[in-house]
C-alpha cells in the first residue's frame, strides 16, 4: 500500500507544480504554453491508454462547468484572459489534473 500511496502522490507532483508556478508566472500566454508544453511531455513520457482524450476531457469539460460556474458570480477571477471570465492556463490545468486523476485510479485498481 505504501508503494501505491508513494506513486499516486509521484502522479499528484506535477499538478502541484503547476499551481506552485500561478504565482511567478504573471503571463497567462506563457503559463498556458508552459503547462502545455509538460502536460503533452508528461502523457507522452508515461503512456497510458486514454491519456490525450482524459486530457481532452477534462480541459472541455471543466472549461464549460467553470464558464458556468463563474457566470452564477460566486466565483471571480482577476486573471481574466480565456472568454473575459478566466485565466487561459487553468483549462490546460484541468486537463491534466484528469490525467493525474486517471493515472491514480489506475495504481488504485492494481493489485
Amino acid at each position: 500500500m505504501t508503494m501505491k500511496i508513494l506513486k499516486i502522490i509521484g502522479e499528484a507532483l506535477p499538478v502541484v507544480a503547476m499551481i506552485a508556478l500561478i504565482p511567478f508566472v504573471t503571463n497567462d500566454y506563457l503559463l498556458a504554453l508552459i503547462y502545455l508544453a509538460g502536460s503533452i511531455a508528461l502523457i507522452l513520457i508515461r503512456k497510458m491508454n486514454g491519456g490525450i482524450l482524459f486530457f481532452l476531457f477534462g480541459f472541455v469539460a471543466l472549461t464549460i462547468s467553470e464558464a458556468f460556474f463563474i457566470s452564477t458570480g460566486v466565483e471571480i477571477f482577476s486573471r481574466r484572459t480565456l472568454f473575459g471570465m478566466m485565466p487561459i492556463w487553468l483549462p490546460v490545468l484541468w486537463g491534466y489534473a484528469f490525467v493525474a486523476i486517471k493515472r491514480s485510479i489506475e495504481i488504485l485498481n492494481k493489485n
